[in-house]
C-alpha cells in the first residue's frame, strides 16, 4: 500500500511516499529514503531501495527533500544541514503514524543521502540504524580527490572562493551540476530527467563544510551499514574506510568489485543478500 503523504518544514511543504507492505502486522519498523544529490524520492536508487526493504517486510518513507521533486523550497538550493532538520522532521512525521513502530526507526541513503543518513543518525538518537551506500564523510577531502589537484582543484577552489564572496555580497550565483560533483559520461544515464542540472553556489560549499565523519561514531552502539563499490568513479571508495575508521560498534563494511557509483541501480543480487542478512541480524522485522 503506498500514500502520497506531506508535512511543513519551516514553512515549505515536504512530499513522500510511504509504503506499507501488503498484509503487514503493524506497527511495522520502518526505512526513511534518503536520496542522493540534486534526485528526487523517485529516481532509480530510492525507489528500488524502498522495494528491496518492502520485500522484507519493512515499511518506508521516501521523501523529496526541500527544492527537489515535488517538494517546496529553491530549487538547486540544497544545504547539508537542513536536509538533516528535514530528515529530523521526517522522523517526527512517523512517530505520529500508528502504523510505525516509533522505538524502530532507522534511515539508508545512497551518496548525498547516504552522507545526510550518516550525520542524522549520530546527532538524532531516535535513529535505530542506518544503511550508507557510497556515503561520504568529508566534504572538503571528498572534494579535493574528485577535482584532483593542480588544474581541476585550482578552478573548484576558484568557484568556491568566488561563490562565498557573492553569498556574503547578498548575490547569487549558479554553477553546472558536474563542477560540483563530476560524474564520468557513461554514468550520466543514470539522472533521470528530474535530476537538477544547475545549483546555486550555496549548495556547493555547504557540501564543501560537511563533515559526516564527525557524527558517525555517534551511532554506536546502534547498527551501521556501509556499502562502497570497489571502483566508484564519482564518490571514492577511500571515503567509507574512513568513515568505518571513526565508526563505533556494531558497524559492517563492505567493499563490491564490478559495480559503480549507482550501486541499487545495478540489479546486483549481492545487494540484496548483504542487506538481507544485515536485517536479520542488526535489525529484524520482530524484535
Amino acid at each position: 500500500m503506498q500514500e502520497r503523504i506531506s508535512f511543513d518544514w519551516n514553512g515549505l511543504t515536504i512530499v513522500g511516499k510511504l509504503d506499507l507492505p501488503d498484509g503487514a502486522a503493524t506497527p511495522l519498523p520502518t526505512f526513511i529514503v534518503l536520496h542522493g544529490f540534486g534526485s528526487t524520492k523517485d529516481s532509480v536508487s530510492s525507489p528500488e531501495m524502498a522495494k528491496l526493504l518492502n520485500n522484507r517486510g519493512y515499511a518506508t518513507l521516501r521523501i523529496d527533500q526541500p527544492g527537489c521533486g515535488e517538494s517546496g523550497g529553491e530549487r538547486g538550493r540544497h544545504i547539508c544541514l537542513e536536509q538533516v532538520a528535514v530528515a529530523k522532521r521526517a522522523i517526527d512525521y512517523l512517530l505520529e503514524r500508528p502504523e510505525v513502530d516509533g522505538g524502530r526507526i532507522a534511515l539508508v541513503g545512497a551518496s548525498f543521502g547516504a552522507a545526510v543518513s550518516i550525520y542524522t543518525g549520530g546527532e538524532d538518537k531516535r535513529v535505530a540504524a542506518v544503511i550508507s551506500s557510497g556515503g561520504w564523510g568529508n566534504g572538503e577531502r571528498k572534494a579535493k580527490l574528485q577535482h584532483p589537484p593542480p588544474d581541476a582543484w585550482e578552478k573548484f577552489t576558484s568557484m568556491l572562493e568566488e561563490g562565498r564572496r557573492k553569498v556574503a555580497a547578498g548575490e547569487k550565483m549558479t554553477v553546472p551540476r558536474y563542477d560540483i560533483v563530476p560524474i564520468p559520461e557513461h554514468l550520466r544515464a543514470n539522472l533521470d530527467e528530474l535530476s537538477l542540472m544547475e545549483f546555486d553556489v550555496e549548495t556547493a560549499i555547504s557540501i564543501y563544510d560537511f563533515r559526516p565523519e564527525d557524527q558517525v561514531g555517534n551511532i554506536a552502539p546502534r547498527p551501521l551499514l556501509l556499502l562502497h563499490p570497489t571502483d566508484d568513479s564519482v564518490t571514492p571508495a577511500s571515503e567509507t574506510v574512513e568513515l568505518f575508521k571513526r565508526a563505533g560498534r556494531p558497524t559492517d563494511c563492505h567493499f563490491l568489485a564490478e559495480v559503480d557509483h549507482f550501486l541499487f541501480s545495478e540489479e546486483d543480487p549481492r545487494i540484496t543478500d548483504l542487506i538481507g542478512d544485515w536485517l536479520d541480524k542488526y535489525f529484524p522485522l520482530q524484535t
